[in-house]
């Protein structure tokens, strides 16, 4: 019999001494790899969650390919610390990252396997196999990151994901990695007509080259590394990433505007392996959904503090911000909703549950105040 080549490369991986240097899809700056604690970090109250007595001591590995500066692998570590927290001690997720167990998608393809617990990844990585998240790649879903927490951790993400378990995974909770914006090296951006032939860097992915090309841009498919030189070199003249993006990869020395146009967001699932999951105990499963709900959140606070950092960090090297373009003008220039009826014919569109994601409108009650600053004045605000 063969030796299973990514079991081997799990033993590997793990024996070795030293870890490489990692920027996953959900990452973010270089460090070394290596575990962490359960009990790391104390910035975030554990979620309400019933009395945990009786339940048996257990421990569970869980991943990130991110390095551990990365918001993916600053969640984990986080949410090791709530379950832990949560459970008075008896659950302890052995945490890991920075590539140590592999890619987004050899330890997306491990956790099915059974060979990883408990999975945070980017959901682009799930899309290669569960079409139906695709529908989260469709352009204007949300106007904020906020309301993409709100939509995705409500009974409309349990819908997104509810064939995971087909694929050997169970879904738990859906994190934040960032919301796209659009930079350029030449020209501001105000409103739709601004993007007028712009050769725009978009990833290489099909849905992002379709919305530029319908906003009569010129679209640029590249992959990240090459991006910095593309926008040196003229070969692009715009990028769309989110803000904290172009800081944590470097890409933002030839930009001289940025506008907030909220477009596309890009989410991190939370994910067990379904035997693993299916062989819990459910009071164990009941403190790992709810506390995985508030590592998601952690995730989405996190990226916004991120994001007022990147701000001022391009602000000091020049860059020009619209915090206020007309967002609208995207939206008309796209058609509006009829732009998604393009898609109708593929197999992971689903035209109620889009328009459940449209029409999504939760509680005031539910939504507490949000407490910040105002990008570029620091002036404290709540809404």
């Amino acid at each position: 019999d063969k030796e299973d080549p990514v079991m081997k490369k799990l033993a590997s991986l793990v024996l070795a001494g030293a870890m490489a240097f990692s920027l996953a899809a959900c990452g973010n700056n270089s460090t070394p790899a290596g575990g962490s604690s359960a009990n790391a970090g104390t910035s975030t109250p554990a979620a309400s969650t019933p009395a945990s007595g009786g339940i048996e001591p257990i421990e569970l590995t869980i991943y990130s390919p991110g390095n551990e500066n990365s918001v993916p692998t600053k969640t984990i570590i986080e949410y090791a610390r709530l379950v832990n927290e949560a459970s008075d001690g008896a659950i302890t997720l052995d945490v890991h990252h920075s590539n140590e167990l592999g890619s987004d998608a050899e330890s997306i393809e491990s956790t099915r396997m059974g060979t990883i617990d408990l999975i945070f990844a980017g959901t682009s990585g799930f899309t290669s196999f569960y079409e139906k998240a695709k529908v989260l790649d469709l352009p204007f879903l949300f106007d904020s990151a906020e309301q993409a927490y709100e939509v995705t951790n409500s009974e409309i993400g349990e819908q997104i994901f509810s064939g995971l378990e087909e694929f050997g995974l169970v879904f738990l909770s859906e994190g934040d990695n960032g919301m796209r914006h659009i930079s350029t090296t030449n020209r501001p951006v105000h409103t739709a007509a601004d993007v007028q032939g712009l050769k725009i860097r978009v990833p290489e992915s099909q849905l992002y080259l379709d919305v530029w090309q319908a906003l009569g841009a010129t679209p640029v498919a590249l992959a990240l590394p090459e991006l910095a030189l593309a926008l040196s070199n003229g070969t692009a003249e715009a990028q769309d990433n989110a803000t904290y993006h172009l800081v944590a990869n470097a890409t933002y020395d030839d930009i001289k505007y940025f506008s907030n146009i909220n477009y596309m967001w890009m989410g991190c699932t939370m994910a067990a392996n379904a035997n693993t999951w299916n062989g819990l105990d459910p009071a164990v499963q009941e403190i790992l959904k709810e506390q995985a709900k508030a590592a998601a959140k952690y995730s989405f606070d996190t990226i916004a503090a991120d994001n007022e950092t990147a701000t001022k960090t391009l602000q000091d090297a020049g860059v020009e911000f619209d915090f206020e373009p007309d967002v609208q003008s995207f939206k008309d220039a796209l058609g509006g909703d009829a732009y998604y009826d393009q898609y109708k014919d593929e197999s992971w569109y689903d035209q109620e549950l889009l328009d459940a994601i449209l029409e999504f409108m939760p509680s005031p009650l539910d939504i507490p105040p949000i407490k910040g600053t105002v990008p570029g004045t620091g002036e404290e605000t709540e809404r």
